[in-house]
């Protein structure tokens, strides 16, 4: 990736469709001033990316779009959530600035130091998190606008053994989680996701990880945009950590096609 890299791009997809395929963790780039602001030695660091990384879901996305009757629109951060988080509360709204994890980390999987615990996150807010969270909400709007209605399928990974920042890691883990929103996941989207998916072994319902992610202009207001967290065990499609993929990548793309061509109808 070169220095030009954007920080996110919004890759189009067709006119007519509502989905938006949203990858906002599968990248490992962190811009030199940012990490200035690391503590980690780059040894250490690059094993903390291994660790934080949802790897390859970016392709996974890519193959699964390729796929698709009607090509769905994808929204793909290309820096690291070690930049900043785009799906966390930059304030104390956020459940994992209790571990270090809001939308700036101090902390990293292991609970290490990776940031001082005094460090200012708002220019990091201020340059990235919010150019992100407009463009999202902009790219929704779009969607509302253009077919009346808004599809989000965020595409995470997980680790199949819990880390310790995980609050809720003692639940099951299944190949595929599902994470779902009381307001704007409909029982029909985690029904065709389940159909989707039923072939890659079990799915389960928002555990280890729950929720959405929806821009906070339309969250809990607009009945139009729904959502759906697609998290997938890592060791399905890839060595862990930060290893390369493997068969399971193929199979997953063709599920998470089929949950695409199904909800947008």
């Amino acid at each position: 990736m070169t220095p030009d890299t954007p920080p996110f791009q919004l890759l189009p997809g067709a006119a007519h469709s509502p989905v938006i395929l949203h990858v906002p963790h599968s990248a490992r780039r962190i811009p030199s001033e940012v990490r200035a602001g690391i503590v980690l030695d780059e040894a250490a660091l690059e094993r903390e990316l291994d660790h934080i990384t949802d790897a390859h879901t970016a392709e996974l996305a890519d193959a699964a779009a390729q796929r698709c009757a009607v090509a769905p629109w994808r929204f793909v951060n290309r820096l690291s959530r070690l930049v900043v988080d785009p799906e966390r509360f930059p304030d104390e709204r956020e459940e994992m600035s209790s571990v270090g994890m809001g939308a700036v980390y101090t902390r990293t999987t292991h609970r290490d130091v990776l940031r001082p615990a005094d460090a200012d996150p708002e220019p990091l807010i201020d340059r990235y998190f919010r150019p992100y969270a407009r463009a999202m909400t902009e790219a929704v709007a779009d969607r509302l606008a253009a077919t009346g209605r808004a599809v989000i399928i965020d595409v995470h990974s997980y680790p199949s053994t819990p880390l310790p920042y995980e609050l809720h890691g003692a639940g099951p883990r299944p190949p595929v989680c599902l994470g779902t929103d009381s307001f704007h996941t409909p029982s029909e989207l985690s029904a065709a996701a389940r159909e989707a998916f039923e072939a890659c072994g079990e799915t389960g319902l928002d555990s280890p990880f729950s929720g959405t992610y929806v821009p906070l202009e339309f969250y809990g207001k607009e009945p139009r945009v729904d959502a759906l967290m697609v998290e997938i065990r890592r060791d399905t499609y890839m060595t862990e950590p930060g290893g390369p993929t493997g068969p399971g990548l193929t199979w997953l793309a063709s599920a998470l096609a089929t949950l695409v061509d199904a909800v947008t109808g």
